[in-house]
């Protein structure tokens, strides 16, 4: 298994988007200090990372039982584009559906804003093909519309939706305007760390409840930030062997095996149970979850292509 070097606050996101949201929507301390334990991260840790999320206002405190969190009410949109991103996104964009184009302009006397806006459109996938020029697939035009909209920006951006027409070519231009390299880095290290990992569990398709739970979390939390790095472009304009393809399939693979048996297991230690149904399946009776829902938080800083 590879080592898990995510802070605990990203695997608390992956907790509460793949699980918790299932569940009700919160879950006692104690458990949850329980279940990242079974992550090798121990109770101090998960208190200040606890502590963070709540003064950030991600998570609320609610007493019931016992004492526990819940999702704000302000974190459903991020949760629910990440859901998009990350599970309906992995097959690359169609050419002819063509680009939205984010052209913005932030006065002097507001650089925060004009940082802002960067790094959460190159977090959304778009390429910077110009000064204060952005674009990428059509496609991700509704999530950037929202985004926008919620972080109070959208009055310094005019979206586009438009073909290319000239002069360059495309694939070279497209080369400058994204940094392909770096995205193949991390899609090499997915890859790299978690192949071997689906290579081990395939002749076992059976998996422990807890091992699928230990395996899946971090290998989620690791996933989720790279359908954001990658804008998804058209299969023309990609470099010749983009290793996405790879790691997309170790990707499927994994959630296929490890999803539904690590959802079990938090359903065994926490009590909880998805509302309207019995906590206990009828005997034979394999739950299937619903479609997996983990957002992917938007970071205080995004790395620039």
């Amino acid at each position: 298994m590879p080592e898990n070097t995510s802070r605990p606050s990203s695997l608390i996101h992956t907790i509460y988007g793949e699980f918790v949201r299932r569940l009700g929507g919160w879950i006692s301390i104690a458990d949850l200090i329980a279940l990242m334990a079974e992550l090798d991260v121990d109770a101090p840790a998960v208190r200040s990372a606890i502590s963070r999320l709540k003064k950030a206002g991600t998570l609320l405190q609610e007493r019931r039982e016992g004492t526990g969190y819940r999702l704000s009410p302000e974190m459903g949109p991020v949760f629910d584009e990440g859901d998009r991103r990350i599970f309906h996104s992995l097959a690359p964009a169609e050419l002819a559906d063509g680009w939205v184009v984010a052209v913005f302009s932030v006065p002097e006397s507001e650089r925060a804003s004009r940082h802002q806006l960067r790094s959460r459109l190159s977090w959304l996938g778009f390429g910077n093909a110009a000064p204060g020029v952005w674009l990428a697939p059509a496609r991700v035009l509704p999530d950037a519309r929202r985004l926008l909209e919620r972080l109070g920006l959208s009055a310094y951006v005019h979206l586009f939706l438009s073909e290319y027409a000239g002069f360059a070519e495309l694939r070279s231009a497209v080369g400058s305007w994204w940094d392909f390299p770096a995205i193949e880095a991390q899609y090499a290290e997915f890859t790299e760390a978690w192949g071997q990992v689906a290579a081990g569990l395939r002749p076992h398709p059976r998996i422990e409840p807890v091992e699928a739970f230990r395996a899946y979390v971090p290998m989620l939390t690791q996933w989720r930030r790279l359908p954001y790095l990658d804008p998804g472009l058209p299969t023309p304009l990609l470099p010749p062997e983009w290793n996405a393809v790879a790691a997309r399939a170790v990707f499927t693979e994994l959630h296929g095996l490890l999803a539904e048996p690590g959802f079990r297991h938090v359903e065994q230690l926490t009590g909880l149970s998805r509302p309207g149904l019995s906590t206990q399946p009828e005997p034979g009776l394999i739950m299937q979850p619903e479609p997996a829902l983990t957002a992917q938080p938007e970071p205080e800083t995004c790395p620039q292509p």
